[in-house]
């Protein structure tokens, strides 16, 4: 054997190699279980670090607001019913309290989205194990483990969810959305989770929360949704767009079965719950509701975009808002809104703009053209119509201003001029063209006692969007000899003394700066004209006279007590200093011009005794508890004007109707029922109004072009704003009985001599009747054609019925009783009856009787025979008409015949009315005392057999004549 050291060393060495390696093995291994349990270790740290900070940095729970607070809007009309919608995307919700939703809506939403709900604690370990398993399983990890509780704060807390991009976020939003489940279950209690999460989710076709959902799907209350509906409404949650019973019915069915299947396996329903609710078409109504939802419009009507303005505005200044929380809480608040509108009276006006014979034959239309276009360089142009407008003039012609034949023209021309702005590569972002028939026209409805504005149309042809322009209530224009009223005549009558019978010269007269005044028919120069006569004619010099005489700072101050914000104190435009307070106020010739809405609302306060009261579109706005927000409901007023002068003005506009030398007469006609207005007419036929009112609306018309160009002479084109008022008005009152303007009880009526002013002398001034405001009338005979005495005002003591006014009916030509007997044969009262009634004989001392059987009345209200030819005495005492009868103002009042100088002054109980003189017959007058002469007391009306609608008719008559 080989002993030696180099052979033990052979075979030695082998077994130290293979135990060294083995040493490296174990070392390595135990390395890498070190490095595993500090990697573990670490990681748990790690993660115990992350998540800490993660849930450190969790919102406060005491902050966390999981309730939805934003929601639709409604409007609703005078009957309570919703009429609009207004709402963002994200607020079209309508908040319901639990006790409002359906248990079989609960508890589907329950069984499909979160079966263990009232055990767990927020979280729910089963389900996450459950989803876990599922997504190793089948390789998709769909499944969802979130509890109601998550879901809710998922809305509500981490609204921007969708948007994450990384694991790092939705790791964090996870972990964060748990940890807050936890505490949220500690302060709320499952109905309030339940109750949150119902009004928050994402339902649909625009819903959030199952009153929308329900109204959208079904047109009903949630409360009122079946086990088959709200099965329907339960599946739509795990995805909004994919399981939309409208969009995707079949999607749907297929979802509502699942939830019918958990509700069943989870005891809330029975078999043949189950069976029935399976069994229901329900998609058939869906469809049905769904024709139902399209029919009512998306786009607001001039009406509600009016009202939408106001009720910012009314936010910003009552309550103090910014704009945009203004804006946030019409559109997010939840508010109910509750229109003053008419429905009917709105019907009328729109269904009026509709038609064509209230327009000129051969209208044109306007375009009003915008487009955006983006070159291949990324830069974007905008165009529009000022850029068409010169487009037209460059290429074709000079003086195209906008307008065109037919509505084809205009779309043809647009597409010309995008032709010819439009690059190869260049991209159109967006093309508005709008096409409106022209001239245009606007109104507006004011019931004057109230404030409420009953209807507006912003203007011709049809509307194609919301909060489109409305020139109603948007568009300023000149008011023309509409303002002679509002900043001329009403101030002079009501503070510096004067009266409709004040007279300026009708003559050639300057503007301070030299220009010449011109009346609207030239150089007719009238000489001295009244006030009266000069609102009935339309008189520019007689109104700039009376301005300037009263100051037009005064006319300025009346406009704006009765509503007129437009008017501009001191404006500096770059190039001058402009103002309104000059002379041309008195004729509309101010800066920005006026809305039609405004200078309704001042008319409208003339209607109503001078008590101005802003106009508004709504009644109440209440928010979603039914606190009131907005109150109109007993809308507040101020003095513009005393009651005196508004009833004087109204009176005097009654001409501009009625006289034959009225600027409206033969124009403007509703039958019997009284109106009272005024025409402006601006230069040139740029503009035309007429702003009137009966004892029921004030209504004011505008027409014109929207480009302002002049209006054509030929047609109906200078007068289609009367053709328009009239057929809106008549239909309007066609069903409402005919009643008088109000009068004030300080309202004289007294004659006046033609040629001094002063009081007429009976039977020797040419006189007219004319009222005063008591206290203003003249106070002495006519100095021209008598002395000028001083006239004794002392009246005699009334009876009778005290509510009836002394000046509720004036006829003041002897042609008009012709008239009132053609009304009497329409209404079927004959008059064959009728004799003769006697004479006043001038100067018989002797015998001043008022002969003739029957009333006075031509009313028709006093009954009976009359004592005919009951004498007075020769020094000519009183003689008496006997039993009532025969008495002017037709109540049982005794009246008296003055026997002096055969004066016919019958004094009635309600005032004193003139008989006699030339025919002229004034019933429930107020004169002291009748003119002398032969005057036909009147004849012996047949009124037996009226009925008291009939009674009440004829005793409105005469005040409706011309």
């Amino acid at each position: 054997m080989n002993f030696g050291k180099s052979s033990i060393s052979k075979k030695i060495a082998p077994k130290t190699g293979k135990k060294v390696a083995k040493k490296v093995k174990f070392t390595i291994l135990r390395l890498v279980l070190l490095a595993f349990l500090v990697l573990v270790i670490g990681g748990g740290i790690y993660g115990y670090t992350t998540v800490k900070k993660i849930i450190a940095d969790a919102p406060d729970i005491s902050n966390v607001a999981v309730s939805p607070t934003e929601a639709a809007t409604y409007i609703y009309n005078q009957a309570g019913q919703r009429v609009q919608k207004l709402t963002l995307p994200e607020a079209n919700r309508d908040l319901v309290t639990l006790d409002k939703i359906p248990v079989y809506l609960q508890h589907a939403v329950v069984a499909i989205e979160d079966e263990r709900f009232y055990q767990h604690n927020g979280i729910d370990p089963k389900g996450i194990l459950r989803a876990f398993w599922i997504g190793i399983s089948s390789g998709s990890f769909s499944e969802g483990a979130s509890t109601i509780t998550q879901q809710l704060l998922k809305n509500s807390v981490f609204p921007n969810w969708t948007s994450e991009v990384t694991f790092k976020d939705r790791l964090t939003r996870k972990v964060q959305e748990q940890y807050l489940a936890l505490q949220l279950e500690r302060t709320m209690t499952k109905d309030q989770i339940l109750e949150d999460y119902l009004n928050a989710i994402n339902l649909g076709a625009g819903c959030y929360g199952v009153q929308a959902a329900a109204y959208t799907y079904f047109g009903k209350d949630v409360s009122e949704l079946t086990l088959s509906e709200s099965a329907v409404i339960a599946g739509i949650t795990q995805n909004p767009t994919m399981y939309n019973p409208i969009v995707y019915p079949e999607k749907n069915a297929r979802r509502r079965q699942s939830v019918l299947d958990h509700m069943l396996d989870q005891d809330y329903i029975t078999q043949a719950e189950y069976d029935e609710a399976m069994a229901d078409d329900v998609y058939s109504r869906i469809h049905a509701n769904e024709q139902n939802t399209d029919s009512i419009s998306s786009i607001y009507t001039f009406y509600q975009d009016a009202m939408i303005d106001q009720v910012m505005e009314d936010l910003m200044n009552e309550k103090g808002y910014t704009y945009k929380q203004a804006y946030k809480a019409v559109y997010t608040g939840g508010l109910r809104i509750f229109s003053a509108q008419d429905d009917a009276i709105q019907q009328i006006c729109d269904e009026e703009f509709e038609n064509p014979g209230n327009f000129p034959s051969g209208s044109e239309v306007g375009i009003d053209y915008a487009l955006s276009i983006e070159n291949t360089d990324g830069e974007i142009t905008n165009y529009g119509s000022e850029d068409l407008r010169a487009y037209i003039r460059r290429t074709s012609d000079p003086s195209f201003d906008l307008m065109y034949a037919t509505s084809e023209e205009a779309k043809a021309g647009a597409e010309s001029f995008k032709a010819s702005v439009l690059g190869t590569d260049d991209t159109v972002l967006g093309e508005r063209v709008t096409i409106t028939p022209q001239p245009q026209a606007s109104v507006v409805i004011i019931d004057q006692a109230t404030g409420y504005i009953k209807a507006i149309v912003g203007g011709r042809g049809e509307k194609e969007a919301s909060l489109t322009l409305n020139r109603a209530t948007y568009t300023m224009r000149q008011p023309g000899s509409t303002f002679k009223i509002i900043t001329a005549y009403a101030p002079a009558l009501d503070a510096c003394g004067k009266t409709l019978a004040a007279t300026y010269d009708n003559e050639e007269y300057y503007y301070e700066d030299g220009t010449k005044v011109s009346n609207w028919d030239l150089g007719n120069y009238t000489g001295p004209t009244t006030i009266r006569d000069a609102i009935v004619q339309s008189i520019n010099i007689v109104a700039v006279k009376c301005i300037t005489e009263i100051s037009p700072r005064l006319g300025y101050e009346y406009a704006k007590a009765m509503g007129i914000t437009s008017l501009v104190e001191s404006y500096d435009n770059g190039t001058e200093t402009l103002t309104d307070i000059i002379q041309p106020l008195a004729l509309g010739g101010i800066t920005k011009g006026v809305t039609n809405l405004e200078l309704c609302g001042a008319y409208a306060s003339i209607a109503n005794l001078g008590q101005y009261i802003q106009p508004k579109f709504y009644t109440q706005v209440l928010d979603q508890y039914g606190n009131v927000v907005l109150d109109n409901s007993a809308p507040a007023s101020s003095t513009a004007m005393k009651a005196s002068t508004a009833y004087l003005l109204t009176d005097a506009m009654k001409g501009v109707v009625s006289d034959p030398v009225g600027t409206a007469y033969g124009q403007i006609n509703l039958g019997y029922m009284p109106v009272a207005g005024k025409t402006g007419t601006t230069s040139s036929y740029k503009d035309i109004w007429f702003a009137g009112f009966t004892p029921y609306y004030t209504c004011c018309v505008w027409g014109g072009y929207d480009n302002n160009e002049d209006l054509p002479s030929e047609g109906i084109y200078h007068t289609y704003n009367k053709v328009l008022w009239t057929s809106i008005m008549s239909r309007i009152h066609a069903n409402l009985p005919v009643t008088s303007f109000q009068v004030p009880g300080n309202i004289v009526t007294v004659d006046i001599c033609k040629d001094s002013g002063l009081v007429a002398i009976p039977g020797v001034c040419s006189s007219y009747s004319e009222k005063f405001e008591a206290g203003t009338q003249p106070g002495q005979y006519c100095s021209i054609h008598g002395s000028g005495a001083q006239v004794d005002i002392t009246q005699s003591e009334t009876s009778g019925n005290s509510d009836i006014s002394p000046d509720a009916i004036t006829i003041y030509s002897t042609d008009q009783a012709a008239i009132y007997d053609d009304m009497l044969d329409d209404m079927g009262v004959g008059n064959d009856q009728a004799a003769p009634g006697g004479t006043a004989a001038g100067g018989d001392a002797a015998n001043g009787n008022a002969n003739g059987n029957g009333a006075a009345d031509h009313t028709g209200a006093a009954s009976g025979s009359g004592n005919a030819d009951t004498p007075g005495g020769a020094d000519g005492s009183t003689g008496t008409i006997g039993g009532g009868n025969g008495i002017t103002d037709g109540t049982s009042g005794n009246g008296t015949t003055d026997g002096a100088s055969g004066n016919g002054t019958t004094d009635g109980a309600s005032g004193n009315g003139t008989i006699g003189g030339n025919g002229d017959i004034t019933i429930f007058g107020d004169s002291s005392s009748g003119q002398t002469g032969n005057g036909s007391q009147g004849s012996n009306e047949n009124t037996s057999g009226l009925t008291q609608e009939q009674i009440a008719i004829l005793n409105q008559i005469p005040d409706a004549l011309p």
